[in-house]
């Protein structure tokens, strides 16, 4: 393809809307702007579109005597094209329907299945508690379902913390090698 030099001349005869150069205008550009729009991934309905759109601008660009370099037209026509683009994908965003799923509030009731695997997880904790050994079992049900103070629990077996650490690290590793047993 060979690229077009525009003169003041040219832009003179399409802003006084000659119908030769207006013909000549929208047949040089027409296919460049489709080629542009398709490197985007436009849809095919909306390049139409944004043919158009480009066009109008142009015109309205014209009128107002916006072109200072005639050299720079086609550069010009492009960026109009690029801006119609970006202002079309953002009414795109703004105008986009919420779905109906985005109003449905989560159900905070657990499910039947939730419920199930819950019962049956406190089902093998319990039956691995109950073969451990009863020092171990009773340190791991203090500390987590009796939610008891580290401090009360080391006045019961009578040991500082620093022992209490070690008591409850050694009946963890137990507790995981039953439930790995399992």
């Amino acid at each position: 393809m060979e690229f077009y030099q525009f003169t003041r001349e040219y832009l003179d005869r399409l802003r006084a809307r000659d119908p030769a150069t207006v013909d000549h205008f929208c047949a040089y550009f027409e296919p460049l702007l489709r080629m542009l729009l398709r490197a985007r991934r436009v849809a095919p309905d909306l390049v139409d579109d944004l043919v158009q759109d480009t066009f109008r601008r142009v015109f309205e660009k014209l009128q107002n005597a916006a072109i200072r370099e005639p050299n720079c037209f086609g550069s010009f026509v492009n960026s109009i094209c690029k801006n119609a683009l970006r202002e079309k994908s953002r009414e795109g965003l703004r105008n986009d329907p919420i779905e109906d799923a985005h109003y449905e509030l989560p159900d905070k009731v657990p499910s039947a299945l939730a419920l199930l695997e819950a019962k049956e997880i406190k089902e093998l904790v319990r039956s691995i508690l109950k073969k451990m050994d009863k020092k171990d079992s009773q340190m791991l049900r203090d500390l987590y379902f009796l939610d008891k103070d580290k401090d009360e629990i080391c006045r019961e077996r009578g040991v500082d913390r620093e022992y209490l650490r070690v008591l409850h690290h050694r009946a963890k590793i137990r507790f995981r090698k039953e439930y790995k047993g399992k």
